[in-house]
């Protein structure tokens, strides 16, 4: 099976296609409402966005807004990507404090500290954040912690002002290179992405160009888990295996097969699990994005295995979810305890969030009976064709609306 381009990097390349007025084409784009949601914002920005089959096509032109409307930013907390890139091309943004999926308080005073450190006036009234400055000067930023948002939203504003900027504890995800590369074929000069210090080269001259995202790591992350949870055997492609490396060796740890190659893996499951603790952190660290699904995973294993969450801190609202259906999981502050090795049974539950919304799929692949899921539309979030792609690897799976809601 083939991933989707990259959630989590289309939705700043998006943003980022807002410095040129020219044309920009991202390819390898993950037909899902997070998409849908930023082509709002863009058209409402005054960008004219085209979908021609798995590309989009972006031309920003002349913008005819430097706002971006509450009724859509509260759907999708990615929509505050444009700041950056409003501010550094038109010297001013006016972005509704964002939404998204209710995990945890996930503020973005750091994106707000870089700006004002690049020359930006900040204020804040009636639910929208404004950011004045048209005289953008290079700085020396240090996060306060590696934020993708923060580094990608100082990297968008950083190419366009007077003199170089160096960010320090930038955060290191594959997303963030991804948007380095595409910044880079606008023409900016970007080096150290990847790693804890970004440099930006200001004053660049952007032009349009044309990318193709990476895939999705967390799609890839996944079907890996769902490949274990059900004993099955699955080629996975379209993803570099080392924006894994940490997940693909705790599955290891728990006695799933994987075998690494150029453009994926090979998964296997066997049944004969063990249980781990581990701990979510950002990249390379393991993702807080697959920890709704690895617990589904140590709720298989014999034994108990600690899950501590240390990027949100209500990351675990969908436990009583998982729980209704056999699972065994106790949660004690930022630590999860996962006791395994019962069997799992149907039952009707609800998707709290994107994350999570998968991980009760998983659960409902490995348990007895049937399962009905509620509230699927967070799951269309972030994967595409979800229930598609695991009904060709043999789920047994479907769509339907309900008087009362949606199911799978």
């Amino acid at each position: 099976m083939r991933v989707s381009g990259a959630k989590n990097s289309v939705l700043k390349l998006m943003a980022a296609s807002l410095l040129t007025p020219d044309e920009c084409i991202i390819s390898n784009v993950p037909n899902i409402t997070d998409v849908q949601i930023m082509m709002q914002v863009l058209r409402t920005l005054g960008a004219e966005v085209e979908w021609e089959a798995d590309h989009l096509r972006i031309r920003p032109g002349d913008l005819k807004s430097r706002k971006a409307p509450y009724h859509l930013v509260r759907r999708m907390r990615a929509s505050i990507a444009v700041l950056g890139p409003l501010l550094a091309r038109y010297g001013e943004a006016m972005v509704a404090i964002p939404g998204g999926c209710n995990i945890g308080s996930r503020k973005i005073d750091m994106h707000l500290k870089g700006l004002v450190e690049l020359g930006a006036e900040i204020t804040s009234e009636h639910g929208y954040v404004t950011a004045r400055g048209s005289n953008l000067k290079g700085a020396h930023i240090i996060l306060d912690f590696p934020s993708v948002g923060a580094t990608e939203n100082l990297m968008m504003a950083a190419v366009k002002a007077d003199g170089n900027t160096t960010i320090e504890n930038a955060a290191r995800e594959p997303e963030i290179q991804d948007l380095a590369a595409f910044l880079g074929s606008m023409g900016a000069g970007i080096s150290g992405a990847g790693s804890p210090i970004v440099e930006i080269e200001g004053n660049a001259d952007l032009h349009g160009t044309s990318h193709a995202s990476v895939g999705d790591r967390i799609e890839a992350g996944t079907i890996a888990i769902a490949a274990a949870v059900t004993s099955g055997d699955v080629e996975i492609t379209g993803i570099n295996p080392s924006h894994l490396g940490l997940p693909l060796e705790k599955l290891r740890e728990i006695g799933v097969e994987v075998e690494e190659n150029r453009d994926g893996m090979h998964i296997k499951g066997n049944g004969d699990y063990r249980s781990v603790d581990l701990a979510t952190l950002p990249f390379p660290g393991f993702p807080t994005d697959l920890q709704p699904q690895i617990m589904v995973l140590l709720s298989l294993a014999p034994g108990a295995g600690i899950v501590t969450e240390n990027v949100f801190e209500s990351r675990f609202m969908f436990v009583d979810e998982l729980n209704r259906m056999g699972c065994d999981i106790t949660i004690e502050g930022h630590h999860a305890v996962v006791k395994g090795d019962g069997p799992l049974s149907g039952a009707e539950v609800c998707a709290t969030d994107l994350r999570a919304g998968a991980a009760l799929v998983l659960a409902g692949l490995a348990a007895q009976g049937q399962t009905d899921l509620l509230d699927i539309h967070h799951i269309d979030r972030g994967y595409e064709k979800f229930e598609e792609k695991l009904s060709g690897l043999g789920a047994d799976i479907r769509r339907a609306a309900v008087d009362e809601g949606e199911e799978f």
